[in-house]
C-alpha cells in the first residue's frame, strides 16, 4: 500500500479576489516587493495550479495553488 502525501500548505488570507500574482507574493512574506517578485517569476520558480507561471500580473482566484521552490501556498 502506498500512501502519496503533499506538501505542507500554508493558507493565506485573501480579503479581496481577484488578486495578481506579485500582490499575493508580497502578502505571503515570500518577497519584499513588487521588483522581488518580478525577478522570482522570471526565473520560473513560481507555479499557479501546478503550471510555472510567467506572468506577474495572473489573476488568482480562491482555493488556487501557488508553489514556489517547492514550497505549497493556497488563496484562502
Amino acid at each position: 500500500m502506498v500512501l502519496e502525501t503533499s506538501p505542507p500548505c500554508h493558507v493565506v488570507a485573501v480579503a479581496h479576489y481577484p488578486i495578481r500574482l506579485s500582490q499575493f507574493l508580497k502578502l505571503a512574506d515570500i518577497v519584499a516587493d513588487g521588483a522581488a517578485a518580478k525577478e522570482l517569476i522570471r526565473q520560473q520558480r513560481v507555479s499557479v495550479n501546478s503550471a510555472v507561471e510567467l506572468r506577474r500580473g495572473r489573476q488568482l482566484q480562491k482555493n488556487d495553488r501557488v508553489i514556489v521552490d517547492g514550497t505549497w501556498y493556497t488563496c484562502g
